[in-house]
């Protein structure tokens, strides 16, 4: 037994977790570059002239390139035939890449440009800083994208047979907590640069290429760990990134448990990350106040402290799907009440309050949602059934915004877009319990514990 412990390095405590808080630091850096414009909506509208059409069209081109033009499925291949070594360091790159896009987009230095009269001279609705921000958004995006599936496999690597839930919880939990820094920060640094929208941009950047060194040194703890592997005979990566054939994708379409846990994904983050970009407005209106952004800087918060915990709990008891379902079901009603309650009961008590139950439901979902995958598909195809997953998810989060803007401009108010994230539940809640019956069924054993006594 105590030669098993000291033969690889994943089997050390402390080189597995500082693994996983590398990796789980670039994710925070993207998290928060994400969302680093959302404090920020009324400065953009005064700045800019981006009107909410404009920032809901800016937050869908962050999953154009993935949806229309495939990135995804295609990263999902690089994903499985490169390793996460390779694939890691291209999805960083690519996010400082569009990061720096995005930030001369909104920066003094293209004001005056030949490039700034030329994106001005056609599609004249969306303005030439917009276009070049969606631009930049949509690179980054490929990136972070990308990345999300590259951080599951890693962890699913490192962590076979050991905390994989509670790992990948803890993962999700840091990264949550760059939208917390992020509704914080933002306005801090747009403040103190004479309320500019492009500092926070440059920010976020800054952060983004510190956060590629971090993975850098992760490649380097990897190498060993293969190395390892090799010298014991037990290096299946390599073996499995020979067989991987393109006809092995079928398996993932035509697997009913896959097409489940993909509708219920992109339904349940459809009311969650386009809502996050609308949030800090909301509330702004909602109560009549201008720290709506601080305000729901909460949301997080719980969920990034009880996620581990959950993820936890669903290694050593299991009960994933059922927790797919309660979530769903929170989310329902926390949508609801700020389409009714809060508007009828102003108060930011009630407001955080909210906030908060709902940062609960987005640890639920996640924490059960996630390490179930490995248990539904070969993990040869693993990588390309996350990135297949994340495909479907961005045709949510590319479509949303952009109708929740076209509804804000019709409508005036944020009823019906409340009316429509809750709709989403309902749905995801319906098929939550299939996904359960399913698993019922066929032995997945998704209600079972990750970890084997």
């Amino acid at each position: 037994m105590t030669q098993k412990i000291q033969k690889f390095i994943n089997d050390s405590f402390v080189a597995r977790w500082a693994a996983l808080i590398l990796i789980a630091l670039m994710m925070f850096f993207a998290y928060m570059f994400v969302d680093m414009l959302s404090p920020l909506k009324e400065l953009l509208d005064t700045t800019l002239g981006w009107d909410s059409s404009t920032f809901g069209t800016y937050a869908a081109s962050e999953y154009f390139l993935n949806v229309f033009c495939f990135f995804l499925i295609f990263a999902g291949i690089i994903l499985d035939k490169m390793g996460i070594r390779f694939t890691g360091l291209l999805s960083a790159s690519l996010m400082v890449i569009g990061a720096c896009i995005k930030f001369y987009a909104m920066s003094e230095y293209f004001v005056g440009t030949g490039l700034e009269s030329w994106l001005g001279s056609w599609w004249v609705a969306l303005p030439a800083s917009a276009k070049l921000s969606c631009l930049g958004f949509m690179i980054f995006g490929c990136g972070c994208e990308m990345a999300g599936t590259t951080v599951s496999k890693a962890i699913a690597k490192w962590f076979k047979g050991k905390e994989m839930a509670m790992a990948m919880g803890l993962e999700m939990s840091i990264a949550r907590l760059g939208v917390f820094a992020a509704m914080w920060l933002a306005p801090m640094v747009s403040n103190s640069f004479g309320k500019s929208v492009s500092a926070p941009v440059l920010f976020g950047a800054v952060l983004l290429m510190i956060g590629l060194i971090f993975y850098f040194v992760f490649v380097i703890m990897d190498r060993k760990f293969d190395k390892q592997l090799e010298a014991a005979g037990e290096l299946k990566e390599e073996a499995s990134e020979e067989e991987f054939k393109f006809s092995d994708l079928g398996k993932i379409f035509t697997s009913k448990m896959f097409w489940l846990v993909a509708l219920l994904c992109v339904l349940y983050y459809s009311a969650i990350f386009p809502f996050q970009r609308y949030a800090p407005d909301f509330l702004n209106k909602t109560l009549g106040i201008e720290n709506g952004a601080q305000l729901f800087s909460c949301f997080p918060i719980l969920a990034m402290v009880l996620t581990p915990f959950l993820g936890g709990f669903i290694d050593r008891k299991g009960k994933a799907a059922s927790m797919l379902m309660i979530g769903s079901f929170i989310m329902i009603a926390c949508h609801l009440s700020f389409a009714f309650v809060l508007p009828m009961f102003p108060s930011k008590a009630l407001a955080v309050a909210i906030i908060a139950i709902l940062g609960v439901s987005f640890s639920l979902v996640p924490a059960a949602l996630w390490p179930s995958v490995p248990k539904i598909i070969d993990e040869r195809i693993l990588g390309s059934a996350y990135c297949v997953i994340f495909w479907i998810q961005n045709w949510g989060l590319l479509l949303v915004p952009i109708v929740i803007g076209k509804v804000l401009d019709a409508t005036g108010g944020y009823t019906l877009p409340m009316v429509i994230f809750s709709s989403f539940g309902v749905i995801a809640l319906l098929i939550g319990m299939l996904l359960k019956r399913e698993d019922k069924k066929k032995g997945y054993g998704m209600e079972l514990p990750n970890i084997k006594e």
